[in-house]
This record gives structure tokens, C-alpha cells and sequence, in this order.
């Protein structure tokens, strides 16, 4: 029988880290491992292991636990413990119909406040889209291209919300966008959308907001059908 590697010696600790950084450099730390698949779906995290991994108390382990759990990265689970959450939760119809009142109504508040600065962020991250060619970094730019003509709205509570399902679909696209034949993901509605948002037309933004998360929904759900997905998940 072959033997298992452990997750987590994927994870180097370089030196003692200070106890007012620890929960922070834990979080990032797992953050990073959890997006990148060093730390795979399913993976239980035991607050022991991790405390001894990093040097330090089980105190700011089982914040930093907690914060994961917040992003929607980890699942708390009878018996188990914190265990890495799956790349699509639930089903995917629900979750983007959720993810369309949660963000259509950020895009409302945020376009009267945003300035030039957060409208040339979003173009940046439209023209790194079209020329990156790391599947991984893909995922990361959408959702900055997505939280910058958000950042504005005023509710904290509903931008935390909104980064958790922009963090499960980052997770999503960094395994499975290049199976899904996609290649480099269509900037036309980022375009278009940032064009409405520029011309401050608020209910154009929000249509084509809607549009372009319709669309997403589509393009997953085909592919979750598909005989690749299956296979994946199988591996897995």
C-alpha cells in the first residue's frame, strides 16, 4: 500500500514567527495552500498538527481556522474537525443566483463612489486577463477585476459575503478552466461591463452584471455534467 504524503509538508515555516503576526501568517499561510491545491478538498486540518507546524499555541490557529471558515474555504465537520471545503459547494445554480442579488446590489452602492483610480484597476485586470496564460492567475485576476468595482459599497457585511462566493469560483476556475475549453476566459462582458460602470448607467451595469454571471452558470453547470468532470472528481 503506497504511502500517504501528508498535506501539509507542502507548508515550510521559515523561523519563529512573532505571536502578533501568527493568526495573519497562519491564515495567509493556509490561504495560499488551501487556492493552490498543496492542501487538496477534503483534507481534515487538526488544530494540533498545525500548532506544531507553525510553533505556536492552538490560539491563533483556531482563529486563523475560523477566518478560512468565513471565506468559505474550510467546513466545519462532526468528528473531523475544519476540513477543506469542496471547489463547488451546493448546487451551482443556486450559488449564482445567489452571487447575482449579492453583487448586483454591491455594483448599485459602489458606481456613484468609484474614482478613477478603481476604474483604471479594473481595466488593468481586464487586459492582464486577456494575455495571462497561468490558468491560476486567471481565477485571481477575475476576482480582483469583480471586488474593484465593488470595493465601494458601504456594507462591509455584503463584501465579505460577495469575496466568499468570488473566492469559491477563483478555487473552481484554477482547477478546471482549462478542461472546460475555455482557454483564456472572454473579456467581452468584463468590457461591456466596465464600460456601463464608467458611464455611471446603473441599471445597464447591473443587466449586463447578470448576463455575464447567467452565462458563468451555464458554462459550470455543462461542464460538472460532463463525462471530464466525473472523471475528476473520481480521481480525487
Amino acid at each position: 500500500m503506497p504511502h500517504k504524503t501528508n498535506p501539509l509538508s507542502s507548508i515550510k515555516v521559515s523561523g519563529p514567527i512573532p505571536a502578533h503576526l501568527a493568526r495573519s501568517v497562519i491564515e495567509e499561510t493556509l490561504r495560499s495552500a488551501i487556492l493552490d491545491g498543496r492542501i487538496p478538498c477534503g483534507t481534515a486540518l487538526r488544530q494540533q498538527d498545525l500548532a506544531d507546524l507553525f510553533g505556536v499555541s492552538r490560539m491563533p490557529v483556531r482563529e486563523a481556522l475560523r477566518q478560512l471558515e468565513a471565506q468559505a474555504l474550510l467546513n466545519v465537520v462532526a468528528h473531523k474537525g475544519a476540513v477543506v471545503a469542496p471547489l463547488v459547494q451546493g448546487d451551482a445554480v443556486e450559488t449564482y443566483a445567489l452571487r447575482i442579488l449579492l453583487e448586483s446590489e454591491a455594483l448599485r452602492l459602489s458606481i456613484p463612489l468609484l474614482d478613477k483610480e478603481d476604474l483604471e484597476a479594473a481595466a488593468r485586470h481586464i487586459d492582464d486577463m486577456e494575455t495571462e496564460q497561468d490558468y491560476s492567475e486567471i481565477g485571481r485576476l477575475n476576482r480582483l477585476f469583480h471586488m474593484s468595482l465593488y470595493c465601494k459599497a458601504p456594507n462591509r457585511r455584503l463584501l465579505s459575503l460577495i469575496e466568499e462566493g468570488l473566492n469559491e469560483e477563483e478555487r473552481f476556475l484554477r482547477f478546471n478552466l482549462e478542461a472546460m475549453g475555455l482557454g483564456k476566459l472572454s473579456q467581452d462582458d468584463h468590457r461591456a461591463l466596465l464600460l456601463a460602470v464608467e458611464d455611471r448607467d446603473i441599471e445597464r451595469a447591473v443587466k449586463l452584471l447578470a448576463h455575464h454571471l447567467n452565462r458563468g452558470v451555464e458554462v459550470i453547470t455543462r461542464y460538472l455534467a460532463s463525462p471530464d468532470a466525473l472523471n475528476k472528481k473520481t480521481a480525487r
